[in-house]
């Protein structure tokens, strides 16, 4: 859009705040806190009742006290509209707090303006009272589909000299200066609100409360309204009207709806910016100016996605000097002009946009550039596809579980998990999920990063019809059934899954799935339960080809099986006698918990109906199984419960806990001297001021893993999100098999590693489709490693020299020694034994041995001299044969 025309449009913005003092609406209401934020997209429209499963799943993310929702791309029949009028009218939906204004803002702010095509209260429960999570009673909400009229467009566009905009454009800002304009008159200039603006898009829809988000689907009964993205916000407090619906998330502008995580330092400083183009926030939080920020950009200066997000989370330090020089040049003009208006602190956006010119929509998550709030992506290919992003993998997890409940061709599982990193030159801290027609006029997505490269999916795409039963010749089945048998003896685990590992390949998915289901039903032996469950633990845990098969379907298959095994376990509380080492505990059965009676050794808690915390959390009740004598713990079926293995006291050198589903924040957290293996992804806090014990994570971990910890030795097979090991002191010993985003190690003070102190060692490394160890292009993408580090030393494995000094904060880059490479070959020796990594492949370089100094390198606080002074001998040799067999 041209210069001039920008102006024009600000004038006529002009028009609406001149008599308005917007500086005086900049204070803080209330302090910040962590939210709980929730997207989702699918190829197809599914029911508002699939974001009930995450919201709910959210609630130790927010209090209650503001939650809402929006979706985007509805079926015109199940609102009562044809195809042509959801898609090209506004659907303006205005919520009446005192019912008696509906005539009054009708009368004044739509019926002179709009042609109505369809207009209707939104459906309610009679009885508010009866919905769980509502604090107060929702707002009656009025949905209005209009077309501004056209003598009145034309009289908008003469009266601002807007001739040169196009005329649908010009729409859109009527629409957007009308629904300031109600809100101003019956909601920001008043102390007892009447009516605001929830929404005013195509195809698009916000609805919030005061109480949680869930509440929403029943109270507005929209557990059957299909859309194709669906958006949730939980609250904490943040600034703005906590207590009020109109404050609460999502916020609008034309056709866009944002939720947001976290809180700007500089709220006065982009409200300012925002009064100088005449734009005056009215609800008085730092989401909304977020909404109208993103607006700006895109509606009034038609920045590409790329600028909205490079003005919005601006590249710096490091991964500015990467980028080429033209976008160097172009991202130094972004930022100098929009710098002040960049929001400044913790942040993570999650927008759903309907793209009503490109005929697209889109949902988008955007994190900020020191990446200080926790996000996670994922992806599900196929038939039907799903895209997915928020604060937290469980609430995934959760969609996915309720989607596939209804539809068997969606996994519980995705395809793929990720985090962005904020601010990077690799992904620019931005996913994108957009929903087009393909040329069979079928909605497909495709998932881009901030600078538009597809994000790669595995190269597997079989799927399993998981809605048909096993159908298998009676001659396979008694093959298969004899392959088992046959080799199914105690303590022989390994030998069965390397030989299940070869043939997954060429065997069909109804081969595998039966050869799980005999392995399931071996464990009927007391005997050979255990064998069981180590063959499905390695099935789960490690890295291998699955062929021309969907990875996340063979392990969907080796969960449900392992989960049905677990189950079979007979209940603690069940009469008779049972000579196996394992009993069975759930939520119904909590109050039969009782010491350990015969030979048992092992206490399995199925966690799926357990509260998140509380005093009847599965992690109270595995601390009142301790001290009651259980030692070996499994805890199976989780949903995000936090806190497990919390609470044990010290000297719990014997006791260990194996954790299976989708484990919550905080696990580990205080150990001392007890064994954790989570088998998959782990979440955010793990491993907090950890004083002893081990932690073993066959996954990723998330944002502030082992923050404070004082000691203990940890692996993790993935990689690490933001803030690993921060404030670290006494003497953690660290394993990062992958990479972490940034600000790894930041004030570690983890003394002299040679001398009883801390250190960790980051490989660079992962596994693909075939699983093949492969280095990652980077060991370390981010700056700020070690940053202001006093004690301690990182190794890292990067044999082609790309750390670089410019990475560095306080620290320096020093050659390995011999003394270190002692020193950090036990606990790869280890690692080796935990993940299949061996040492000989981590030293082996483009096929070829390398010696250990030629590989991996240590960053060392640069300013402590007894540290600083380095041991110049070069590790000799390498051995020829893999150092443990």
């Amino acid at each position: 859009m041209n210069g001039e025309l920008i102006k024009r449009l600000a004038y006529s913005r002009k028009q609406l705040v001149k008599n308005l003092n917007c500086s005086s609406q900049m204070k803080k209401e209330a302090e910040e806190g962590g939210c709980g934020v929730v997207g989702f997209c699918c190829s197809e429209p599914v029911p508002g009742k699939h974001i009930y499963a995450p919201s709910r799943q959210m609630h130790n993310r927010g209090n209650g006290k503001g939650g809402g929702i929006a979706a985007v791309g509805f079926v015109p029949e199940q609102l009562g509209v044809s195809r042509e009028v959801l898609e090209n009218h506004y659907m303006l939906h205005v919520a009446f707090l005192d019912e008696k204004v509906r005539p009054e803002i009708e009368k004044q702010f739509i019926t002179p303006n709009f042609d109505i095509a369809v207009s209707c209260q939104l459906e309610k429960t009679d009885d508010w009272k009866s919905i769980p999570g509502l604090e107060v009673k929702p707002p009656d909400v009025c949905r209005y589909f209009v077309r501004v009229k056209p003598e009145v467009l034309d009289s908008f566009v003469a009266k601002n000299n807007l001739q040169q905009l196009d005329l649908r454009e010009a729409e859109d800002e009527f629409v957007n200066q009308n629904s300031f304009s109600l809100n101003q008159k019956y909601y920001a200039s008043l102390g007892e609100k009447r009516a605001f603006v929830l929404s005013h898009g195509r195809n698009i829809m916000i609805l919030k409360v005061v109480g949680f988000a869930e509440a929403i689907v029943k109270y507005y009964k929209i557990e059957d309204l299909c859309a194709h993205i669906w958006i949730a916000h939980q609250r904490f407090p943040t600034k703005g009207r906590v207590w009020h619906p109109g404050g609460a998330h999502p916020f609008a502008a034309i056709d866009m709806a944002l939720v947001h995580n976290g809180d700007f330092a500089n709220y006065h400083s982009v409200t300012e910016y925002l009064k100088q183009r005449n734009i005056c926030p009215q609800f008085l939080t730092d989401t909304e100016v977020s909404a109208l920020l993103f607006d700006l950009l895109s509606r009034t200066y038609h920045y590409p996605l790329e600028y909205i997000i490079e003005a919005l989370a601006p590249t710096t330090e490091l991964d500015f000097d990467r980028l080429d020089e033209e976008k160097q040049k172009t991202y130094r003009a972004i930022q100098a002009t929009h710098i002040h208006g960049s929001p400044d602190g913790p942040w993570f956006f999650i927008i759903a946009r309907n793209i009503v010119r490109e005929n697209k929509f889109q949902l988008m998550g955007i994190t900020d550039t020191a990446m200080l709030r926790p996000q996670v992506f994922a992806f599900c290919d196929g038939e039907i596809q799903v895209g997915l992003i928020c604060s937290e993998k469980q609430a995934i997890d959760a969609t996915l579980l309720s989607l596939s409940r209804d539809d068997k061709r969606i996994c519980p599982i995705a395809d793929r998990y990720w985090n962005a990193r904020g601010g990077s030159h690799t992904d620019g801290g931005a996913f994108i999920f957009n929903l087009e027609k393909d040329s069979a006029g079928k909605m497909r997505i495709t998932c881009t990063d901030k600078f538009g490269a597809t994000v790669p999916m595995p190269t597997g795409t079989e799927p399993c019809d998981f809605s048909q039963e096993l159908s298998l010749s009676s001659e396979s089945e008694e093959d298969i059934q004899t392959l088992i048998n046959e080799r199914f003896v105690p303590g022989n685990s390994i030998a069965i899954f390397e030989m299940i590992r070869e043939l997954i390949p060429q065997w069909t998915f109804d081969e595998f799935r039966l050869a799980c289901r005999q392995i399931a039903n071996q464990a009927k032996d007391a005997s050979k339960t255990a064998t069981a469950i180590e063959v499905f633990t390695l099935l789960n845990d490690r890295r291998y080809s699955t062929g021309s098969k969907k990875r996340s379907h063979i392990l969907y298959i080796v969960r449900s099986e392992l989960n049905r095994l677990f189950r079979n376990i007979p209940n603690i509380g069940a009469k008779g006698s049972y000579g196996g080492l394992h009993r069975l505990i759930d939520f119904e059965t909590r109050g039969n918990l009782r010491g350990l009676q015969g030979n048992e050794t092992t206490l399995v808690i199925d966690a799926a109906h357990f509260p998140p915390e509380g005093a009847d959390c599965d992690a109270a009740l595995l601390v009142d199984a301790y001290m009651k004598g259980w030692r070996c713990f499994i805890s199976f079926n989780c949903i995000g419960q936090r806190y497990v293995g919390c609470g044990l006291g010290p000297e719990t050198d014997s006791v260990t806990i194996d954790v299976y589903g989708s484990s919550g924040d905080y696990l580990g957290s205080g150990l001392d001297g007890l064994t954790i293996t989570v088998h998959g992804n782990a979440q955010d806090q793990l491993g907090q001021v950890i004083k002893r014990g081990k932690l073993v994570i066959h996954g990723d971990v998330g944002q502030t893993f082992l923050y404070g910890a004082k000691g203990g030795s940890v692996f993790v097979l993935g990689n690490a999100a933001g803030r690993p090991l921060i404030n670290s002191v006494g003497k953690p010993k660290v394993v990062i098999n992958g990479t972490c985003l940034d600000f790894l190690a930041e004030s570690f003070m983890a003394g002299d590693p040679h001398n009883g102190g801390g250190f960790c060692i980051l490989n660079g490394v992962k596994f693909d489709d075939d699983g093949l160890l492969v280095p990652l292009s980077l060991p370390y993408p981010g700056s700020n490693i070690f940053s202001l580090a006093s004690g301690g030393a990182i190794y890292v494995r990067d044999p082609n020299l790309t750390l670089v000094d410019e990475q560095l904060n306080g620290g320096r880059i020093a050659k390995l020694t011999n003394k270190d490479w002692e020193l950090i070959l036990p606990y790869l020796e280890e690692n080796e034994r935990l993940f299949g990594i061996k040492v000989k492949q981590l030293l082996t370089v483009e096929g070829h041995k390398r010696r250990p100094a030629e590989v991996y390198c240590k960053v060392i606080p640069g300013n402590i001299a007894a540290i600083a002074s380095e041991d110049t001998d070069d590790v000799e040799e390498v051995l020829e044969e893999p150092i443990v067999k």
